[in-house]
């Protein structure tokens, strides 16, 4: 995590990004602006956060680690949103891992210094409540879609979602239990992507060669 000093790309961003406009108290001593590379854990699984971070630019997975070492995705999170939200209304007490895909610049709120203002705060709390039933919606959504869709719609999507710079590197096991498949169907709609000049396979992951094909496929689900 870097933390960004430079007063003008602070200002520029309080500007793009006005979070003041969510409380009804004066937020901006309370927060810093800060940097997660691609691949760097913004939380931890099983810490108790110590910020409140507000996702303003990239995107990020969500996941946890099972007793046995299995890893499940629980969802992906994009700007603009809360990171550690749960948490600081007591949903739950430890936080799950959260990793940046893409580079991501967030607002990083000192929960330890202003608890009490922002659970006070009726402004705050409204918007939050929003921001979640939002949230809900949308998980509602991607589950239903994930019930209705062929693979090759949904692993499109998926694909694009998780892809960072035209290249794709999520592991096969995390894919095919997110998106309810088995791996050898996975595997085998890849290879068809590959077949049909779509994907190519690299040692890394897979780059993408038809950007145009995935973006029809994906939008047939949201018709």
């Amino acid at each position: 995590m870097q933390i960004i000093q430079d007063p003008t790309v602070i200002s520029t961003y309080i500007n793009k990004f006005p979070i003041n406009n969510i409380f009804d108290f004066d937020i901006l001593p309370y927060i810093h602006l800060v940097q997660f590379n691609m691949g760097e854990f913004i939380m931890n699984e099983g810490s108790t956060p110590e910020q409140l971070y507000y996702l303003i630019e990239g995107k990020a997975k969500l996941y946890l680690t099972h007793k046995n070492g299995k890893v499940s995705i629980i969802n992906f999170i994009e700007s603009p949103c809360f990171i550690g939200e749960m948490e600081l209304i007591r949903s739950q007490t430890e936080s799950n891992s959260v990793q940046a895909l893409t580079i991501c610049n967030c607002f990083a709120i000192s929960v330890i210094n202003c608890r009490d203002k922002l659970l006070n705060d009726i402004k705050f709390l409204k918007y939050l409540c929003v921001f979640l039933g939002k949230k809900a919606i949308t998980n509602t959504n991607n589950y239903t879609k994930n019930q209705s869709y062929p693979l090759e719609n949904r692993l499109a999507a998926f694909i694009l979602l998780t892809s960072n710079k035209l290249l794709y590197t999520e592991k096969h096991t995390e894919a095919s239990e997110f998106l309810g498949v088995s791996y050898r169907h996975l595997l085998y709609v890849l290879a068809d992507f590959c077949k049909r000049g779509i994907l190519h396979k690299e040692d890394c992951g897979y780059r993408i060669m038809d950007l145009n094909s995935l973006n029809k496929l994906v939008k047939k689900m949201n018709i």
